[in-house]
């Protein structure tokens, strides 16, 4: 009552009734700067009016009182007379709460107009911290991130709390708001006071997302920054699939599937957690917690496998509803042997040709690995295994029969399917047992050489004739037949070996010239064909004389006077270079006497050499003397033992 009777008594002293007089000045439309209904978080306000009457007339001053929301005076009268138009930072006290503000103007004439109100609502109060709240573990690629906030607790501003805004940042910080502490309306995302207190975020990168929340008070005060974090993994497990074999198995196969993560992982926590999982021909899958799982696939066929995982976010492609399919492969299983059987005969025109078949219904046949092998029939020996090829499915082996002994043989094929499993065959498509009678070829004869002699001695640089005759076991000629005649020389010699090849006659005979060259072995070869047996002739040997020359520098000798010269040299063509001389014994003789040797010398590399003898016997006087050089040879010179031609010189 005593704040009402004050109030009456101060509009009473504001407005005095003049009679006659010009209407009073008013206040119309007081309006407070940023709304009278909103609250402020500073305490100096601002206030705007519409004058009435307005100008020309002008007020000599604008008169205000503050009063507390308990109705108290706390400011005023306050006369203002150079700004008279509003009210410029009027200051309420530093005390939070609803202030009213009553304003009237006055006339040149010192009369007041009616008192307008209004209501300067002042907040500073800074609201407790917000409670963002994020999902426990990790978000999937596609789940929406929801943000929940726990109320500020404690007391409320007086304004309350407009709101709540916030920021996402990747761990770098990052602030709600462009002031701190302060928060514009547009700046508060959720603005429906403290019950809106839930938005969805929507999907999120990958990685850590921090979300910073403040709560906002009715006069935009923030309070201290909250942070909470999001985990987002939208990266489907990494598989791996071991035991994969790379073709067809013979047996069982053990698969395992590996999954990792990088972000969420694969730590094994119970149903809900990350697990791993095979299935094998659209059989439920089998699963077990964690990052790994095992299976065995059974039984011959073509299986279908997929596999899958789920990472802790429960990112999954195991093809249920939207996931995506999961990766899928195919093991090749084949446990039974293929069947191996040989061709039903011999081909008449190749009778050595060893074929046999190898059938896999399933695998199907090995392209590279398979054999034939052979021993003597009716003996416990080892198999012998051919060269065999692997041509699609069969197994082809040439037999070198005339390597071998006459007699019965037996063979076994081994082949192998695509799996790796092998089988044996030693039967006939037609059923009778693999088994051949040795020789399969018609037997052939050679003969070649000089005739009945098996040696031959020529002459340095001499050729000569060679040659041979080829005949059936019958004793038939056989024409058209290709013969390999093979000179081996002597060591020392270069080349080592010369070889001629000529076709028999229509008689059956053949022959040729051979070409000079050193010593040597001849030999003649028939290597057969598919269907006649090979054969070779003995081979015969050829001796050829070393050639060597021996001059003197005269052909009459002074007793006691100048030395006779003797010179020469040993022919080296066909034999390889000298890395030191041959010895050439010199030998005289006179007539009625034998040859005999007076002196050795050493040739050089090129095969010269040189001595000079002195006639000093008194004896030698019109004697008519003959000498002559022999060679000998050495390991390594592929010539036989040679004299020279006689010179003669007579002595006086």
């Amino acid at each position: 009552m005593r704040t009402l009777a004050v109030l009456a008594l101060a509009c009473a002293c504001a407005f005095p009734s003049v009679a006659g007089a010009s209407e009073p000045l008013r206040i119309e439309n007081l309006q407070v700067e940023g709304g009278e209904a909103n609250w402020h978080a500073s305490n100096a306000f601002r206030l705007y009016w519409t004058q009435v009457p307005g100008p020309p007339v002008v007020p000599r001053a604008a008169i205000y009182r503050l009063f507390d929301s308990a109705g108290h005076l706390v400011a005023g009268p306050v006369r203002n007379t150079e700004v008279v138009h509003m009210l410029d930072l009027v200051e309420v006290p530093p005390t939070p709460g609803v202030y009213t503000l009553e304003v009237w103007l006055e006339d040149a004439e010192g009369r007041t107009g009616p008192a307008a109100r209004a209501a300067l609502r002042f907040d500073n109060t800074v609201p407790a911290a917000a409670a963002p709240q994020a999902p426990a573990g990790w978000l999937a690629g596609h789940e929406v991130a929801v943000l929940k906030i726990g109320h500020p607790g404690g007391t409320l501003p007086p304004s309350g709390i407009r709101g709540y805004a916030l920021s996402l940042d990747a761990g770098g910080g990052s602030s709600p708001c462009l002031h701190v502490g302060w928060c514009s309306v547009a700046e508060t995302d959720l603005p429906q006071g403290i019950g809106d207190d839930t938005l969805a975020l929507g999907t999120l990168p990958e990685g850590e997302t921090y979300a910073r929340v403040v709560a906002v008070s009715g006069s935009g005060i923030a309070s201290p920054v909250s942070s909470v974090v999001f985990r987002s993994d939208a990266t489907l497990p990494r598989l791996s699939l071991q035991g994969v074999p790379p073709g067809w198995s013979s047996g069982p196969v053990r698969l395992t599937v590996l999954a990792a993560d990088e972000l969420s992982g694969m730590i094994a926590a119970g149903p809900t957690g990350p697990f791993a999982a095979v299935a094998v021909d659209g059989a439920p899958p089998a699963l077990a917690d964690g990052d790994s799982v095992s299976t065995w696939i059974v039984g011959s066929g073509v299986h279908d496998v997929a596999y899958f995982a789920r990472d802790a976010a429960g990112n999954v492609a195991d093809g249920a509803g939207a996931d995506p399919q999961p990766p899928r492969t195919t093991i090749r299983i084949d446990e039974e042997p293929p069947r191996v059987l040989f061709a039903p005969a011999q081909d008449p025109s190749e009778p050595e040709r060893i074929e046999a078949t190898v059938s896999d219904p399933l695998s199907g046949p090995s392209r590279d690995r398979g054999s034939i092998r052979l021993r003597r029939a009716g003996t416990s020996r080892p198999f012998e295994e051919l060269p065999t090829r692997v041509t699609g499915d069969r197994l082809v082996a040439h037999w070198d029969s005339d390597s071998y002994p006459t007699g019965k043989y037996e063979f076994l094929a081994s082949g192998y399917d695509l799996a790796g499993n092998a089988a044996t065959g030693t039967d006939r498509a037609r059923g009778s047992k693999m088994v051949l009678v040795n020789p399969l070829k018609t037997l052939t004869r050679l003969e070649a050489g000089f005739g009945p002699r098996r040696s031959r001695t020529i002459s340095f640089g001499q050729g000569m004739p060679f040659g041979g005759r080829l005949l059936n076991v019958a004793g038939a000629p056989l024409a058209g037949q290709e013969v390999t005649v093979t000179e081996s020389f002597a060591p020392g010699s270069r080349p080592t070996q010369r070889t001629a090849r000529v076709r028999t006659r229509s008689d059956g005979t053949f022959s040729l010239r051979l070409a000079p060259g050193p010593s040597r072995d001849v030999s003649a070869a028939f290597a057969g064909t598919k269907t006649l047996t090979r054969a070779s002739a003995g081979s015969v040997h050829v001796d050829v004389a070393s050639s060597v020359r021996l001059r003197a520098s005269a052909t009459k000798a002074n007793v006691g006077g100048r030395p006779i010269v003797f010179s020469g040299r040993i022919a080296q063509a066909g034999a390889v270079p000298l890395d030191e001389g041959l010895p050439v014994e010199l030998q005289f003789r006179y007539p009625g006497a034998r040859w005999s040797a007076f002196r050795t010398v050493q040739t050089d590399t090129r095969g010269r050499f040189r001595y000079a003898y002195r006639f000093s016997d008194d004896d030698s006087r019109g004697v008519r003397f003959q000498f002559r050089a022999y060679v000998k040879g050495r390991e390594g010179w592929p010539y036989e033992p040679a004299y020279s031609r006689p010179v003669a010189v007579t002595g006086r």
